[in-house]
């Protein structure tokens, strides 16, 4: 670009703008057409990542369902005193009765039942029964027309449930997601010991996923060690061994693994076979957690192989030789040479490993049994299997809440620049 100079020896460009102003000018077309390039990856993870995670926190706390159907009883249900120890007035009781009829010709007065039955069991019933019935109640007094009609209505732990739920949002589900719960008298309890499953089920699932990423360490360090060391053609062969995996189909590899470790399978007949254990002393290798550990070991493994081979590949060999000629011995020299170069490495793959293995739901959902599924299959269950969506939501946040809190726990321990992918 040309320049010249102005009579008071300002530089301006060939055209006559000031040189100052033109090159603001490149400078912002420079980040606008920066900005347009990096837009796609932005929309993408709006659309794909922030925006299904802000209608998860948004479902874990959801409860319109009631306040939509019953729109004349939660109105003047929430005018009742539920401390004072006597049922609602009539016209709370007639509200519901219309509210339960209209219900009944729209087809919406099961959402509620069943929205209560996830509080307390027999509400689905309940609304059904008081839906078929509720059409034969034309005239006042609709309360004994009501309790006649199933005596739960005559129950004041019922209406309180109902006022208590009948706000648009709630924090029952996550209660519930910590194996607590709400009392009749509106208290936070423990849930009954027989129905404290979840907290065990974080516990399990971060256990297993620790081992699994420990294992997939033990084991992946050494095969890219390897790879990192040997001559170029030889590492690429091996490599292709190592990202064979996938290339096979998941579902091929997990059945695969069945066939290996039932109590009829490959592994045990050749224990059988060999001597090593009796016929009636087979192995329980499936459907639990050891069938889960060892299939997730295998699907992980190139996860942690690939980030540890990229950073190794990076280290120079003359940093253990160095360390070699000044008179260490090949483990020292390795310990404290080679390894420390290579903490990039593993906590990338950790992490990398980690992550995908407190969320899988397949794998456990096929090998693991009882006591080797995650809490990803119970929060998978939900959504297809009881349709309590904000109890699987609320899990999930749950489950996103303690990944958050470990990587932050990492990033203070290690600290997340250390971390790379070569």
């Amino acid at each position: 670009m040309a320049a010249a100079t102005t009579s008071d020896g300002a530089l301006t460009t060939a055209d006559g703008i000031p040189l100052k102003a033109s090159l603001a000018r490149a400078e912002r077309r420079n980040r606008n057409r920066a900005l347009l390039l990096v837009t796609p990856l932005f929309a993408f993870i709006l659309v794909f990542f922030l925006m299904p995670i802000f209608d998860m926190l948004t479902r874990s706390v959801d409860n319109t369902v009631v306040g939509s159907v019953l729109v004349r009883s939660v109105p003047v249900l929430s005018q009742w005193d539920d401390s004072s120890g006597e049922l609602p007035s009539e016209a709370v009781f007639k509200a519901m009765v219309l509210d339960i009829q209209d219900g009944r010709e729209t087809r919406t007065i099961g959402k509620v039942g069943t929205r209560m039955n996830y509080e307390k069991s027999g509400m689905t019933s309940l609304f059904r029964k008081s839906g078929r019935r509720a059409k034969q109640i034309k005239e006042a007094p609709y309360k004994e027309a009501l309790i006649k009609l199933d005596k739960k209505w005559g129950d004041i732990n019922t209406w309180r449930l109902l006022k208590r739920e009948s706000d648009a949002q709630t924090l029952t589900h996550y209660l519930a997601s910590i194996d607590m719960r709400f009392n009749d008298s509106g208290e936070v309890v423990r849930q009954p010991e027989e129905k404290q499953i979840y907290i065990n089920l974080f516990i399990r699932t971060l256990k297993l996923s620790a081992l699994i990423t420990v294992l997939c360490l033990v084991l992946g360090y050494p095969i890219s060690y390897l790879l990192a060391t040997l001559p170029v053609r030889t590492s690429n062969l091996l490599m292709i061994l190592v990202l064979l995996p996938f290339w096979t189909s998941l579902l091929v590899r997990t059945t695969a693994w069945i066939a290996l470790l039932q109590k009829q399978g490959v592994i045990n007949d050749f224990l059988v076979g060999v001597g090593l254990i009796g016929d009636d002393g087979r192995l329980a290798m499936i459907h639990n957690a050891i069938g889960t550990v060892v299939a997730m070991v295998h699907i992980l493994l190139p996860f942690m192989v690939l980030p540890l081979y990229s950073v190794m590949k990076t280290i120079p060999p003359s940093y253990v030789r160095a360390a070699r000629s000044m008179g260490a011995t090949p483990w020292t020299a390795f310990w404290r040479v080679y390894v420390p170069n290579t903490v990039s490495g593993i906590g990338a793959g950790g992490i990398l490993v980690f992550i995908i293995a407190i969320g899988y739901y397949i794998t456990p959902a096929l090998v693991g049994g009882v006591s080797g599924t995650l809490i990803s299959n119970f929060i998978a269950q939900h959504i297809s299997v009881t349709l309590n969506w904000g109890l699987a939501a609320a899990l999930g946040s749950v489950l996103l809440a303690l990944v958050l809190a470990l990587y932050i726990l990492y990033d203070k321990i290690v600290g997340i620049d250390n971390m790379k992918m070569g």
